[in-house]
């Protein structure tokens, strides 16, 4: 026997609140065999943020985790699917790796869903619901590598629809958490008169971590932007001292050529007309 995972948990505890008693643990064979056949699989795992490559569930971490279950199960992955920076809160039209495994299933191409754990499907209930039942719709199955496979709703046995919501429940109710939390440190952060919002402006980078970050002389540059206000000074229009960045091969962030209106922004938060 193996530890059912946190949320499986947490969902066990709520009915456990209420006077229902869930029994939670299963076998790890009960998880990786499905009989003697093997099935066709398109793995999906993603991560919302860049911060989660590295807080101990990354997209690495994820495909080991889905690779093992198949291979354990002597099932075979026809295709992996990688989504980075895509939050589970978006629908499946939204995100174009899960639409890529939606139409694998659908065309047959492979027979279920793998995926590390339920809440890298959605992290959104109804999002969560609509996508299982269009893979059922289609024929086709959902495999989670911490817990088996996910089973279609069956009238007969209310609690086990009823686990996988409560589990989708507080997947959500973690995402939220989450977003409050960025949210309350943003909101601190804005007392201390530190930058906590938007992208830094040309001339400055973030410097410093964590609530400590703040907006910092960049020196890549800290050259262009000397050059911008001495040349407003010296009394040149902002078509003039573009063509002048031009012609000294000096770049905008995110352009090709310099525009009169970002130089003039550039000018007004430095207090030049």
């Amino acid at each position: 026997m193996t530890d059912a995972p946190p949320l499986l948990r947490q969902a066990a505890g709520h009915f456990a609140a209420r006077g229902v008693t869930c029994d939670v643990s299963f076998s790890t064979e009960r998880l990786t065999r499905l009989g003697s056949v093997t099935v066709k699989l398109v793995a999906y795992v993603r991560v919302s943020t860049a911060g989660q490559v590295s807080d101990g569930y990354g997209l690495g971490v994820q495909e080991k985790a889905v690779k093992a279950w198949a291979k354990s199960g002597g099932h075979r992955i026809v295709r992996l699917i990688r989504e980075e920076g895509v939050s589970g809160a978006k629908e499946a039209v939204d995100r174009p790796g899960l639409s890529e495994a939606l139409v694998a299933i659908r065309e047959r191409e492979a027979d279920g869903l793998l995926i590390p754990r339920l809440d890298r499907l959605a992290r959104a209930l109804t999002v969560q619901e609509a996508t299982l039942a269009i893979v059922w719709r289609d024929g086709g199955r959902v495999f989670a590598a911490d817990t088996g496979e996910i089973l279609k709703d069956d009238p007969d046995d209310p609690m086990r629809t009823a686990m996988r919501q409560v589990v989708g429940v507080f997947a959500e109710l973690d995402r939220r958490m989450v977003v409050k939390r960025l949210r309350d440190g943003r909101a601190a952060k804005s007392l201390t008169g530190r930058k906590h919002v938007g992208a830094y402006a040309y001339g400055t980078h973030g410097v410093g971590e964590g609530r400590e970050r703040d907006a910092g002389s960049n020196p890549v540059e800290a050259a262009a932007h000397a050059q911008i206000l001495n040349l407003r000074r010296a009394g040149k229009s902002y078509r003039e001292i573009c063509e002048a960045l031009d012609a000294e091969g000096s770049r905008p962030r995110r352009a090709a050529q310099w525009q009169p209106m970002v130089v003039r922004a550039i000018c007004q938060r430095a207090g030049l007309n």
